[in-house]
Parts: structure tokens; C-alpha cells; sequence
């Protein structure tokens, strides 16, 4: 008898295109939804509600309730999930990484399919099976689902500030050493290594920064950098955890938000963090900075005024964020490079203060 292989969750619906926010209804009418919430990020109403109003009334969807979210707090999410209409058959967040968040746990609490509609690219956030919230006063990541639905609308992402396209860059940039350290912990024992993950969260990366462009709003970058960002929810799917997607770099801008009173984008803290590890891991950094210098990520960087002393405080944070990883931040002589590099390196010096 043939062995059957694991089982995953796909997405039912992925649409990254141009204009797909105007299709969201038959998008939903061909899942057989009927009756649908709709959670909307802080002013996201006014720019987006009636677009998807008439898109959803089009197909002859009802739309039971819909507000803007502006809480990931998770009292409130558990409190909005369980007064829910009865006959809900999905969630739909359209917004930000807050409401996507918020939405995503919702749904996953009440055993409900999730439509994720992200209008920033700044995080792989919309397409994860886990869900930052705020519990007990700390910023945690909790477990969810993977959404049923993603769909994105190239155009609405071209729309939004240009820093958090810069954002999704060095979110996605950072797979590369999040591998490197998950084949770490692997090679020290600590972890084992699931290789069509790792094929798919390669492929993601490799992909993207192979992308040519002239500008980072071009239809082919945006496209390829949301591909890229939803392909790597699918990895960690695949991984059952974010090991293929989050490493030490992650960890140092988990530590930041702890840290600092006002963190900037996660995918802004991810990205210099990444260059720092690539060069502690000796991997790919040359590639790192390339892709960084030419889409104007450190140009954008440079003018935030991150100060240095800040990320040595992370790096010591580092392994107690996570402490049941092994990262090369788990290892103090590699702290101890982090930090050295910190002060040394021409490139960091330039960009940080």
C-alpha cells in the first residue's frame, strides 16, 4: 500500500492582481458565501466600503455587520468573536496588519473561514497562520488559521505610503536567514528541517529578489513581492511553525518592540536586522545589500535615525524571546559578532547612529 504524505491547508482563493478588490463578490459567491462580516482598518471604510459594497451586493451577498477595527488586544477580539451574527459564514478583514490580525483570530476561534484583504505589503502578516495580539499587556504571537481567502489589489497597494512596500521588503529579504538558521538548529540537533518548506520558502525569496524593475510600484514588483509574502504563509503551513520564514533577525525586532517606546515597521526593524545576521552568518549579504541598495530600502532607513545601541540591547534580548529556538542568537559568541559587527561594519555605520 502507497504512503500517503502529510496533509495541509491551502488557500482556496489567492487573487493578487490589479483591481481584484472590485471582484471580491464573485470571488466569495464561487466559495458559496452567503452571509459575510467585514472588519475594516482605521478610515478604511470610507476609502474602500462602498467598492466592496456593490462588488458583494452584486453577487448576492449579505453583509450581516461590518465596522473598523483599530484593537488587537485580545479580550476585545474574544469578546467581537462570540457576539458575532448567527448565521456568519465567514470573516473578512480589509486593512492593516492590526485588523488582519484581529480578523484572523475571530475567525479562528469561532471555527470560521477567514478572508484576508491586505492593503499595505508590509508584512507576510495577511497570509500567516498565526496572529500578533495583545495579551495581558504584551505583544504575543498566538496561533490561528490559514486564511481560506487572500486576495490583493495591486492597485490599492501602490496606494499606500511607500514605507511599508519598504517594510515588505525586508520581510521578505529575511527568509534568507531565517533558512540559514533554521539549517543551524538543525545541524546542532535542536530542530528538524521539513525540505519541501524550505523549497518553497527559497523559491519565494529567490524569487522576488530576481525580480527586475525600475521602480518598487511596478504591477511585476508589487505582484511578485505579494506572491512571494503569501507563499511564505504557505511554508510555515507547511513547517507547522514560522521556523522557515522567522529567525534571528525576527527576534531582534520582537526584542525592538519591547524595547522602544516607538518601533518602526516590523519589516523595517526585519530588514536591518537581516543584513546584520547575514553578515554573523557569512551568508548571502552581498545579495542582501544589492536588493536593499536598489530599491531604496537603505535610502529610506537611513533617514529614521535607528540608533545602534538599540539593536545591541536586542541582540542580548534575543534568545528569551523564543526560548525553545535555537537561532545563532542563542549562541553568545555569535551575540558577541552581532554586536561587534554593530560597530564596525562601513554599511551599518552609515545607516544607523
Amino acid at each position: 500500500m502507497a504512503a500517503t504524505g502529510k496533509s495541509i491547508a491551502i488557500p482556496a482563493i489567492l487573487k493578487v492582481g490589479r483591481g481584484t478588490l472590485d471582484q471580491i463578490g464573485s470571488y466569495l459567491r464561487e466559495e458559496n458565501f452567503k452571509n459575510v462580516v467585514i472588519y475594516f482598518g482605521n478610515g478604511l471604510i470610507e476609502l474602500f466600503g462602498m467598492k466592496v459594497m456593490d462588488s458583494l451586493k452584486e453577487a448576492d451577498i449579505e453583509v450581516l455587520e461590518y465596522r473598523e477595527i483599530d484593537t488587537v488586544c485580545i479580550d476585545d477580539i474574544v469578546e467581537m468573536a462570540f457576539t458575532l451574527p448567527g448565521k456568519v459564514q465567514t470573516i473578512i478583514s480589509i486593512g492593516g496588519g492590526k485588523v488582519i490580525d484581529a480578523g484572523k483570530y475571530a475567525a479562528f476561534l469561532r471555527g470560521l473561514p477567514f478572508i484576508s484583504v491586505p492593503t499595505s505589503s508590509s508584512s507576510d502578516g495577511f497570509s500567516s497562520a498565526s496572529a500578533s495580539l495583545i495579551v495581558e499587556g504584551r505583544r504575543t504571537s498566538v496561533p490561528a488559521r490559514l486564511a481560506h481567502g487572500i486576495i490583493v489589489d495591486t492597485e490599492v497597494i501602490r496606494t499606500a505610503p511607500e514605507r511599508f512596500i519598504y517594510s515588505g521588503i525586508g520581510d521578505m529579504v529575511s527568509k534568507i536567514t531565517a533558512l540559514y538558521d533554521w539549517l543551524f538548529e538543525a545541524r546542532a540537533g535542536y530542530a528538524q528541517m521539513n525540505d519541501f518548506a524550505v523549497m518553497i520558502a527559497k523559491k519565494a525569496v529567490n524569487s522576488f529578489v530576481r525580480t527586475p524593475f525600475q521602480n518598487i510600484q511596478e504591477e511585476l514588483f508589487l505582484k511578485e513581492l505579494l506572491d512571494s509574502l503569501a507563499m511564505s504563509g504557505i511554508a510555515n503551513e507547511i513547517a507547522g511553525s514560522s521556523a522557515p520564514t522567522s529567525g534571528s533577525e525576527h527576534l531582534i525586532s520582537h526584542a525592538l518592540d519591547k524595547l522602544l517606546e516607538t518601533p518602526q515597521l516590523h519589516g523595517i526593524q526585519v530588514g536591518v536586522a537581516t543584513y546584520l545576521m547575514a553578515r554573523v552568518q557569512d551568508h548571502r549579504y552581498v545579495r542582501v545589500n544589492t536588493i536593499f541598495t536598489d530599491t531604496g530600502f537603505w535610502k529610506y532607513v537611513k533617514t529614521l535615525g535607528m540608533k545602534k545601541v538599540d539593536f545591541s540591547r536586542a541582540i542580548d534580548m534575543a534568545p528569551s524571546i523564543k526560548p525553545h529556538r535555537h537561532t545563532y542568537l542563542h549562541e553568545e559568541f555569535y551575540r558577541e559578532m552581532a554586536k561587534r559587527l554593530l560597530e564596525e561594519d562601513a554599511l551599518l555605520n552609515r545607516i544607523l547612529v
